[in-house]
């Protein structure tokens, strides 16, 4: 026999009713999460294009793969094995009619998606347009060479941008993706990863951490001769008849991100060839450090990076940063300009600020708030300045000056 006294009554109603909300919420939650895993999936496959170059000519590219024969790779999984790079040439182009534009991240580039999979809340690599066509004509004329190094663990398609409008302005791009220090690149067709040798302990943003200085300056030291060895291959092999005769190798710009940017000033420091290098927010290392340069150099920060010498250091990494940059200035001879730019986060300099990235993938990324888009366009600017003026000695006001918008802090300007 059963008690339904009203107390029971209402316990029962209560339990019931309970159980009805928690039901309820339940399939809110699952149909919201559905929902939005719907909504993250036809998100991602939205096509997104690329900041559009801004110089006066048509961009080729090309994808080509050299070996270094008088260097042993010392980041090789395997001894005795020279040393191999995947190259990616940007260039100012002659595209014949029905030329097809080159993918922006074909086969086994694909990898280089977060997790290795597309579709997992960002943008899939077939949905990236770019602006370049592929393996056309080289234009009519004979153009400077700028060498771009990735950040640690990066790769040279995720710089598309930059490369895609230095070439607009008349400059051959060589894209280098250092072999073992990528977590991903992409050799006789098959993707190759990195090794422990080449790529040291890394944060989630793949932010440099950890590395003794003498580990920094070595690694530095081998990314900066990859520079190197491809500017000189850039000046003398002929690319499929593409490129043969329209290089000027007499003047080199080394131009790099994070880790890449330590490369590129320490190749500078060491070619005769350069005239100029540029350090996007990536903390110095190698024997520029305290050497210095004679040439023309430009440090782009962060906002709140201390690669420039100028910031409040929060945490013991910062300080070092700030004491580096210092000590590279101090012992630099030629003409520097250093700026940060406003709510930019270390990501930015790459295309990562034109992907869709889902809500819960971007915070783990460092970006910040400025638009992905303004981030590369202020950074082409700066960038684009910087070449022409060392290469061709043209007057750029925008060197000297902050922008109207202010998004940009100038630090150091040449005396």
């Amino acid at each position: 026999m059963h008690d339904v006294t009203p107390s029971n009554r209402t316990r029962r109603h209560r339990l019931r009713r309970r159980i009805k909300v928690f039901f309820i919420l339940g399939v809110v939650l699952v149909v919201a999460s559905g929902g939005y895993v719907g909504y993250v999936a036809i998100r991602s496959a939205q096509p997104i294009t690329l900041p559009t170059p801004t110089g006066p000519y048509p961009v080729g590219r090309t994808v080509t793969e050299w070996t270094d024969h008088t260097r042993t790779d010392p980041l090789a999984p395997q001894p005795g094995m020279s040393r191999e790079l995947s190259v990616w040439l940007w260039y100012p182009a002659s595209p014949h009619p029905g030329a097809q534009p080159a993918p922006y991240a074909p086969g086994a580039w694909a990898g280089l998606h977060l997790g290795g999979l597309p579709g997992l809340g960002e943008t899939s690599f077939e949905d990236v347009h770019n602006h370049a066509f592929a393996d056309v004509a080289a234009a009519t004329g004979r153009f400077p060479v700028v060498v771009l190094a990735p950040g640690m663990g990066f790769a040279a398609p995720q710089y598309t941008t930059l490369a895609e409008n230095l070439a607009s302005h008349g400059y051959v791009v060589a894209g280098v993706t250092p072999t073992y220090s990528a977590n991903l690149t992409v050799l006789h067709g098959q993707p190759v990863s990195a090794t422990d040798a080449g790529n040291p302990a890394l944060d989630a943003n793949n932010l440099h951490v950890g590395q003794p200085q003498a580990d920094g300056d070595r690694l530095a030291g081998i990314w900066a001769a990859d520079t190197r060895f491809v500017a000189t291959q850039a000046a003398t092999l002929d690319i499929s008849g593409r490129l043969a005769g329209h290089v000027n190798a007499t003047k080199t710009v080394y131009i790099g991100h994070s880790f890449g940017g330590a490369a590129a000033l320490e190749a500078c420091r060491s070619d005769p060839q350069c005239a100029g290098a540029a350090d996007l927010d990536g903390t110095q290392y190698g024997s520029v450090v305290h050497g210095g340069l004679t040439k023309p150099m430009m440090l782009i920060g962060s906002e709140n990076s201390c690669i420039t010498g100028t910031c409040q250091p929060a945490t013991p990494g910062d300080q070092a940063d700030h004491d580096t940059a210092n000590a590279l200035l101090t012992a630099s001879a030629g003409p520097t300009w250093c700026y940060r730019i406003k709510n930019a986060e270390h990501f930015n300099f790459s295309d990562y600020g034109s992907y869709y990235l889902a809500a819960p993938i971007r915070p783990q990324l460092a970006l910040g708030t400025i638009d992905g888009a303004d981030a590369l366009t202020i950074t082409n600017a700066y960038l684009t300045a910087f070449a022409d003026h060392v290469t061709q000695g043209r007057p750029e006001p925008l060197l000297t000056y902050a922008t109207p918008d202010t998004q940009v802090d100038v630090q150091h300007t040449p005396s």
